[in-house]
């Protein structure tokens, strides 16, 4: 039986990508050499017309997006975005996803929304999109995921209480 070991003069002359493999070698796992973790890849997901759907969900709201590669032009409801959300905040809301991807003007969207307000709507459409991003450019979906924008903003109004005058608020007291 042959003995695999090695003096630390001989493992001092290797370099680079050599090293791994010697060490390898030196503590009984015959060529085997580590791979560098890498999260799986997914894959593109794409309709015939080339567009990535997606769903995106706030409080009662629930919107539908189409995002595919174009000018930065957003249309909610067939209104353009500056018309249906008046308040700069909620188009500001709408345009994270690309601010955090770095692709700000690249793609059009083409969302529909049904239920809720405009602040719940507002938030409905940034998570389609940013679901709607991360499945046509899979290797987004990192920076995307840790700017929170793939999970559900769970939050909904809570309900009335019997025998409160709201969720929580009781009925004035009286003393006399």
């Amino acid at each position: 039986m042959s003995d695999n070991r090695q003096s630390l003069s001989d493992l001092a002359s290797l370099t680079g990508a050599e090293a791994p493999a010697a060490a390898a070698v030196s503590t009984g796992t015959e060529g085997f050499v580590p791979a560098a973790p890498t999260a799986p890849l997914r894959e593109k997901q794409v309709d015939a017309l080339g567009r990535a759907y997606a769903t995106g969900r706030r409080k009662d709201a629930i919107a539908r997006v189409w995002l595919k590669p174009g000018t930065g032009k957003i249309i909610v409801n067939g209104r353009d975005q500056e018309v249906y959300f008046a308040r700069p905040t909620l188009r500001l809301v709408i345009n994270q996803p690309f601010g955090v991807a770095g692709r700000e003007g690249q793609y059009d969207v083409i969302a529909t929304v049904k239920g809720g307000g405009l602040s719940g709507q507002a938030g409905a459409v940034k998570h389609g999109i940013a679901q709607a991003l991360t499945r046509f450019e899979p290797i987004l979906r990192t920076p995307v995921k840790q700017a929170g924008f793939l999970t559900r903003d769970s939050r909904a109004v809570e309900r009335k209480k019997y025998g409160k005058a709201k969720a929580r608020r009781s009925f004035q007291f009286s003393k006399r």
